[in-house]
């Protein structure tokens, strides 16, 4: 009988029993078996239905799968054996479910055609009499036939199906016989053989015929098969190259690779594959044999098999004794093998970092040896070290050991990534990659051990990657400066979503997404929400870790406490974790420990611990009042601080260290007025460790830690005077308001702490002494901050206090100053402040090289690491100009004496910090807080010395730089400083000294230019910037106006900088989410009331309904713009040139008719043209959107549906609108306007002259864009775009037209084709003028009137040019193009009056030569005989249709009068009189209206025949009453009646839309033409003189006699015409 084994058998054993039973031949208690799958095909012949008679032949199937199918996608459904017997319904068409079901056979043999099966019988499936198959069970008995697959075992249910086949009459599935495949082939060969029967008894390899399901299945195969070869015979070598190619290119590898399996595991291994013998000729007509290589070559490559593995291959020598190595694989024996060598040189190729223990990155070329345990058996084992995989993959290891290996790993690879040491060797963050993988959840899944170890390990790696010691340390030694207890939250940067709804929904929001979504943005919130707290008092109660592990833990609790006031709260509110802190470590008595370092801290105070509760109170009052009265935390302090540290039964250093943060926490609380009665009862014992002796005794220098508890102290002391010198104004208040409705007075007050000030000012001075002595400098410098602060908390509170005694207090300051001017010269103090600049954050930025991930921020302050606030000049000068700020403040007169502190290294760091542009982030914020403070302070003391220093004053223009950029840099907590400097230094008189020391008139002189080129209306700048400089106060007031929402946090911050503890409710500071005031802050007035006005009502608000000083407002806005852009620009430089223009827009946006005002019409065009000059315009950058906006296109498509609405052509809206054409910005701007507002060119009349832009920047370069150029042959073409309405687009478009027709670079197709296009219509133009300027075009002429020159001669590259497109034919038979240059040799020749009539011609869009028969030679015209038709060369229409005579000839030799007198309403109307015909009559004749004469319009009203009778014209009512464009303007100067009533007393001007108020330009302001009053055309002088256009038309050059005569005549053709 066999025993059963037992635990002390031995291999031996167990093998020994293994034989018996085998030998016994017993059978097996259990047996292995192994089910075959049923999806499975089976050996045999095809499945035939069971009715014979049916016959399908639309499935295809593929014979003897293998065992692992390639995947196809999707992959093929199950088939059901019984499927024919189910009941099927007619509309369901086999094919289409065929199609839907077995898509991948599709994939397979797409390219397979059904034959016509229509005349082949259809059987209907045998109906039977049961509604079901006939189900088989499995107690039936059927054999296996024998035979039916030898060597493989069939499962019952396929036995079943082999008998029932059997059982009627067909052959099993899969049947070896079925087919007899004689021959084996190679597949698509190119190759033939002589005996074609060969071709017969060979076969196809692949398809079997299975899937036909009709009897001679097997003949229908081979008959494919046949064709198939006789196909491949058909074609050459190259077509079946070309096919393989296409059909392994649309074939799945996976099927490709299937394919290949099959074709070898056909052909044996041990047999070469058989070669054809000889070669064939594939064409008969000899082009080229082929040989049985070619042949191989063509066919499908086979995988090469593998060779088999003897035992000698093998990395170590079998045993037959050996458990389970009867099979061999070598595969799990190739780790044996010796590893191979690690790569000897170094690659490009990024290859995946690998750790030591130590989380010391391992280079790839280094050869370590394996006893260092570095190398493993996962990827790349010849390379030594852990990927951050493979330590992920550890880490949740079974196996206690390699978990806490992992851990460790981790931990230190984490401290070294915070450090920065991968910065320079690895691409990308190795801390984000972490936390991307899931690090938090690691760590926090392995808390959850019951393994101390992997606690601790856990721990110490959780402690890596949230705490930095640096920055604890860092916020420790600035604790006693200025502010120093408050800090920024260390929050991370909020997206922009999360800002929006935080606000609103922030604890919903946290609770509804994931865990994981939660630390992927904040990884203390997630640590928060995996509920890290519980945990860690779980361990700290209950698991009693070692002392290492629980200062992590005190680590870890504070940094999240350090998150926000929310973290703090929920830390504060954990169940029984403070209570288990202060019971554990705090406790109110302990025995002296055994050790040292004790072997457990349970029971002993600990600093961490107070640290934390110091932390928790600095969150806010309410949780410092739960700190120090629900735990018993007042107790304990008293316990610890009452004793010297000696006495604590501690450590020397640990005790000071505990009274150290002891003293911090106390101060903290007494930042909020708090624990105030501790200084009562402690009292004797603060006093005894003030006044210890030897603080300097040579001998015993104080050690940091000693240092640091004295700072801690004198701390403390700063806050306690101040809290008792606030406790008369609460008093006060609480008398008279009552006890309710006021907060209660502290117990201490100014009696009690004014005892102190005496002794710390003797230690101050001896400190000070102190800095002679090498040994205790380092002591000195540290510690005289701390006490110039208080000095400055004393002096502050005692000018608040009624016992203050004015006399007394000067004398104490003047001995005060004495001492601080002895510091402030002392050499060391010097050597200090020429530093300044080499530690100013501001000047000379700090390079990071630590990883800080987005969702874990920190201060990152490795510099201030090695000597916290000691080497720095900051602490000392901060705490001196802080001590001066009140001094000065209470004694004047000793603001003199510190001239010194603004020596030449201070006014140097003043300059460097003026002109640099810090950046902003956490890691710098608690660095620039301090630095903006002393910045302010300085400003400050500058400002006192400015009016009583004439040195000082030199740099006034400096410090008020400095103000004005220190205002866009305070941060969050700063609101104060940011108050008093706009209250004080920025809009002071005496910061801006340029307003009286001439500056004004030495911006006139500069800008002569400037006013000589600008419009009439427009006001001088140095007017302008008197008028702003006596509206400084008023500029001032508006402003803080529109600060005025910052008044709460004001009041918060006042309190904090002045010391009013009991007021103080929080010692975080806000979230930093930028600074205070924008940097565009000077365009404040202007952007709010465009997003109180404009986006609401749409820009659509008159002035009068805009909100009560809107205009006001505005004025003073862009007044101060002026003071800045023209006095100090460099303030400005922060502002983006675009942001700049986008903010001048809503001058336009706010309101329909603002821009039309007076005063900011004059401060915008003054504003727009120092925008525009050339040193500025090459830095607009249009592409880079204004801050605020999505786009700039977005802003100007609003500009050009404003001006389309409201402008009335205002020339200064035009201005801006033109500003973003020029030819370097997008061109989608210029497409907006031509494609989208092409309504807008028929009042965008900005002249030459007004254009303050260079015209060249938009000529060149040529436009490139076809679509534009397009647009501008279209505007021209249709008369959209004319040179009297849009003076400068027609320039540009006619400049761009012209270069892209005439170009000769090469282009695509359809640029050559515009360009013909585009020059066969310019050539048949009937508008001649157009024709000219498109044609001879020559270069823009900003200076020229029409803006643009012509040639005199068309160049013969254009003439070659239009003949190529044209033909020659053509171009002879134009005889106007022909004799061009001649006609304008003839006119400047012919001149009647001393100027050429073709030289004023051009600067009207509309010739002059059309309307008035005098035009071509004038007088010579008469002499020669000829007829004016025929010299007339330059009329574009023939004279007949401007005359009303009919015929010019004839006309022309009827004017009697000279043609000097002819009016300028056209020579027309005089010969109408003396020919009989009326004027009515010929009006009927004018083609063009008489709106023509005038550019906008002139007495347009009265164009079609004057609706209105003449004598209300002359009556004093303006005709142009009821005209929208410049009324009877044009015709005004005809008139002299009307002219004088137009002028007397009122500009004519005044009240129309065109020209403003301006009675300079005269009655014709619309018409561009009156550049002269209109008295000195109506006191007898030449209407023509002084005016550069000729008067009001282009006769006027050949008025030789006065004005009154051509009046009169206009008096008689006036009577003419009413008597008509």
């Amino acid at each position: 009988m066999l025993r059963r084994p037992k635990p002390t058998d031995s291999e031996t054993d167990l093998l020994r029993e293994q034989e018996r039973f085998l030998s016994s031949g017993a059978q097996a208690s259990a047996s292995v078996v192994r089910r075959p799958d049923k999806r499975r095909p089976q050996c045999g012949v095809t499945e035939k239905p069971l009715d014979s008679g049916d016959v399908q032949r639309d499935v295809v199937s593929i014979e003897d799968f293998p065992d692992e199918v390639p995947s196809l996608t999707p992959a093929p459904p199950k088939k059901s054996r019984f499927k024919s017997r189910r009941v099927t319904f007619d509309f369901e068409d086999a094919e289409e479910q065929l199609d839907r079901h077995d898509t991948h056979i599709s994939a397979v043999l797409s390219r397979i055609i059904e034959k016509d099966t229509s005349s082949v019988p259809v059987s209907l499936p045998e109906f039977t009499g049961m509604a079901f198959p006939k189900v088989l069970h499995r107690s039936q008995h059927c054999e296996m036939p024998k035979g039916s697959c030898p060597g493989r075992k069939k499962s019952i249910f396929a036995r079943q199906i082999t008998a029932q086949r059997l059982k009627d009459g067909k052959a099993p599935l899969n049947h070896p016989d079925l087919f007899s495949q004689t021959q084996t082939k190679k597949d698509l060969v190119v190759g033939c053989s002589t005996n074609k029967d060969q071709i017969g008894v060979s076969g196809p390899k692949l398809i079997s015929g299975q899937g036909l399901g009709m009897r001679g299945s097997s003949e229908e195969t081979m008959r494919i098969h046949r064709e198939n070869q006789d196909k491949l015979q058909s074609m050459s070598e190259s077509e079946i190259l070309d096919e393989q190619k296409k059909l392994l290119s649309q074939l799945d590898p996976r099927l490709v690779g299937f394919v290949k399996s099959r074709r070898a595991k056909n052909i044996p291994s041990s047999t070469s594959p058989p070669h054809l013998p000889g070669a064939c000729a594939l064409r008969s007509d000899g082009m080229g044999d082929f040989s049985n290589a070619s042949s191989a070559h063509v066919d499908m490559e086979m995988e090469p098999e593998e060779k088999p593995v003897s035992e000698a291959d093998l990395p170590v020598k079998l045993h037959k004794d050996w458990v389970h190595m009867d099979k061999l694989e070598p595969e799990k024996l190739e780790w044996m093998r010796d590893l191979p060598p690690p790569r000897k040189k170094g690659t490009n190729q990024a290859m995946q970092a690998r750790f030591d223990f130590a989380g010391t990155l391992i280079p790839p070329t280094e050869d370590l040896p394996t006893h260092l345990g570095l190398h493993h058996h996962g990827e790349e084992p010849e390379r030594a070290g852990y990927s951050l995989q493979e330590l992920f993959l550890l880490s949740r290891s079974q196996v206690i050991q390699q978990r806490t290996l992992a851990l460790s790993t981790l931990a230190n690879i984490i401290f070294k990534a915070r450090c920065g040491e991968y910065c320079t060797s690895l691409k990308g963050s190795v801390l984000s990659s972490l936390l991307d993988a899931g690090l938090l959840f690691l760590l926090r899944f392995s808390l959850d051990d019951n393994v101390e170890g992997v606690l601790s390990a856990a721990l110490h790696a959780l402690h890596a990657l949230v705490v930095c010691a640096e920055d604890e340390a860092c916020m420790d030694s600035t604790f006693s400066w200025i502010n120093g207890m408050s800090s920024f939250p260390l929050l991370p940067s909020a997206d922009e979503e999360d800002d929006e709804d935080e606000p609103l929904k922030e604890t919903k929001e946290h609770d509804d997404k994931s865990d994981y979504e939660v630390a992927r943005q904040d990884v203390v919130k997630g640590l928060l929400k995996m509920k890290l707290l519980p945990r860690l008092r779980y361990i700290l109660e209950v698991v009693r870790p070692s002392p290492h592990v629980i200062h992590d833990i005190m680590e870890i609790i504070i940094r999240l406490a350090r998150h926000s006031s929310s973290s703090a709260t929920q830390v504060l509110d954990c169940p029984r974790l403070i209570e288990v802190i202060v019971r554990d470590f705090l406790p109110p008595s302990w025995t002296a420990p055994a050790s040292v370092p004790p072997n457990s801290l349970y029971g002993l105070p600990q600093t961490s611990a107070l640290k934390l509760l110091r932390v928790l109170s600095t969150a806010g009052r309410h949780l410092c009042a739960r700190v120090l009265n629900s735990f018993g935390v007042k107790e304990r302090l008293s316990c610890l601080l009452s004793a010297e540290p000696g006495d604590l039964l501690l450590g020397e250093a640990e005790a000071i260290r505990i009274c150290t943060e002891a003293y911090r926490l106390w101060a903290v609380a007494a930042r909020y007025g708090q624990a105030c009665e501790l200084y009562l009862d402690l009292y004797p014992a603060l006093l005894k460790s003030i006044q210890s002796p030897g603080l300097l005794g040579p001998s015993e220098p104080l050690l940091p830690d000693r240092l640091q508890r004295l700072e801690a102290l004198v701390c403390l002391l700063t806050q306690i005077t101040h809290t008792a010198g606030c406790h008369q104004e609460l008093q006060i208040d609480m008398l008279r308001s009552g006890v309710e409705d006021s907060l209660p007075p502290p117990l201490v007050c100014w009696e009690h702490v004014c005892g102190l000030q005496q002794t710390l000012l003797f230690h101050l001075k001896n400190f000070v002494k102190g800095l002679d002595s090498e040994a205790q400098r380092e002591i000195s410098l540290a510690l005289i901050p701390a006490y110039l602060v208080y000095l400055q908390a004393y002096y502050h509170q005692l000018s608040l206090q009624k016992s203050f005694s004015p006399v007394q207090t000067l004398e104490e300051l003047e001995g005060l100053a004495t001492e601080l001017i002895n510091l402030l010269s002392h050499p060391v103090v010097q050597n200090l402040i020429k530093t300044i600049k080499s530690f100013s954050v501001v000047c000379d930025s700090p390079q990071n090289h630590t990883e800080a991930p987005a969702s874990l921020p920190g201060l990152f302050c490795p510099r201030w690491w090695d000597s916290p606030g000691i080497a720095s000049p900051f602490p000392l000068l901060t705490g001196l100009a802080f001590l001066l700020d009140t001094v000065t403040a209470i004694h004047k007169g000793l603001t003199l004496k510190f001239t010194a502190l603004l020596s030449k290294p201070v006014l140097d760091y003043l300059n460097c910090a003026a002109r640099a542009s810090p950046t902003l982030s956490l890691s710098r914020a608690w660095l620039l807080r301090h630095e903006h403070h002393l910045l302010y302070l300085l400003l400050r003391l500058a400002h006192k010395l400015v009016p009583i220093d004439p040195e000082v004053a030199k740099q006034t223009p400096l410090f008020h730089q400095m103000a004005l950029v220190l205002l866009t840099w305070l941060l969050p907590g700063s609101e104060f400083l940011a108050h008093q400097l706009l209250s004080t230094i920025i809009f002071s008189k005496s910061s801006i000294v340029e307003s009286h020391s001439g500056g004004p008139e030495a911006v006139e002189l500069g800008e002569l230019r400037l006013q000589e080129e600008a419009c009439s209306s427009t006001q001088a700048l140095g007017t302008l910037l008197r008028e702003a400089c006596a509206q400084l106060p008023s500029i001032r007031a508006c402003f803080l106006t529109q600060l005025a929402h910052l008044e709460p946090a004001v009041v918060v911050s006042r309190n904090s900088h002045l010391g009013r503890t009991p007021w103080i409710t929080c010692q975080f500071l806000p979230e930093l989410s930028g600074p205070i005031v924008p940097s565009d802050w000077p365009y404040l007035p202007l952007v709010s009331l465009y997003e109180r006005t404009g986006v609401s009502e749409g820009g659509g608000l008159s002035v009068q309904e805009l909100p009560q000083g809107a205009l006001m407002a505005v004025t003073h806005c862009l007044q101060w713009l002026l003071v800045l852009e023209v006095w100090r620009k460099e303030a400005l430089k922060v502002i983006p040139p675009v942001a700049k223009l986008a903010r001048l827009s809503c001058v336009f946006l706010c309101s329909s008719d603002l821009f039309l005002e007076k005063p900011i019409q004059s401060l915008s065009w003054a504003l727009f043209r120092l925008l525009t000059r050339s040193s500025r315009l090459n830095s607009l950058d249009l592409s880079v959107p204004p801050p605020g906006l999505a786009s700039f296109q977005d802003l100007y498509s609003a500009l050009l549906a404003q001006y389309e609405a409201v402008s009335f052509g205002d020339p200064l809206f035009g201005c801006f609108i033109l500003l973003p054409l020029q030819r370097r910005h997008s061109v989608a701007l210029r497409l907006a306007l031509f494609g989208e507002h092409e309504g807008l060119l028929r009042s965008l009349s900005v002249t030459m002259k007004q254009l303050s832009i260079p015209l060249e920047l938009f000529t060149s370069p040529p436009e490139d864009s076809l679509a534009l150029l397009r647009l501008y042959f279209r505007c021209l073409l249709t008369g959209a775009l004319k040179q009297r309405w849009c003076p400068v687009l027609y320039v540009v478009a006619l400049s761009h037209l012209n270069s892209f027709i005439f170009s000769q670079h090469a282009a695509a197709q359809e640029v050559e084709a515009a360009r013909v296009s585009m020059l066969r219509k310019i050539f048949y133009l009937t508008d001649e003028v157009l024709k000219k300027h498109l044609l001879w075009f020559r270069l823009p002429q900003q200076q020229s009137d029409c803006g643009f020159d012509l040639y005199e001669q068309l160049p013969a590259i254009r003439t070659k040019r239009l003949e190529q497109v044209l033909g020659p034919q053509d171009i002879t038979n134009d005889k106007g193009l022909q004799d061009q240059s001649e006609r304008l040799s003839e006119y400047k020749r012919k001149r009647a009056c001393g100027r050429s009539l073709c030289n004023a011609s051009h600067l009207w869009e509309e010739p002059v030569l059309r309307l008035t028969p005098v035009g071509g030679a004038c007088a010579a015209t008469h002499t020669c005989g000829r007829s004016l038709c025929n010299a007339s060369h330059m009329w574009q229409e023939p004279v007949q249709r401007l005359s009303p005579v009919g015929g010019a000839c004839a006309a022309a030799h009827m004017w009697e009068e000279p043609v000097q007198r002819l009016t300028p309403v056209g020579g027309a109307c005089a010969a109408a009189h003396t020919c009989g015909r009326s004027l009515c009559n010929a009006s009927h004749l004018w083609e063009e209206p008489v709106q023509r004469l005038t550019p906008v319009g002139g007495a347009c009203a009265a164009a079609h025949m004057w609706e209105e009778p003449v004598q209300r014209l002359t009556c004093g009512r303006s005709l142009c009453s009821g005209s929208p464009v410049g009324g009877a303007c044009a015709a005004a100067h005809m008139w002299e009646e009307l002219v004088l009533r137009l002028t007397c007393g009122r500009s004519l001007c005044s009240g129309s839309h065109v020209g403003g108020a301006c009675a300079v330009r005269g009655a014709c302001a619309a018409a561009h033409m009156w550049e002269e009053p209109v008295q000195r055309h109506t006191c007898g002088r030449s209407l023509c003189s002084g005016s550069h256009v000729g008067g009001a038309c282009a006769a006027a050059h050949m008025w030789e006699e006065p004005v009154p005569q051509l009046s009169e005549g206009l008096k008689l053709w006036l009577v003419s015409t009413i008597s008509l």
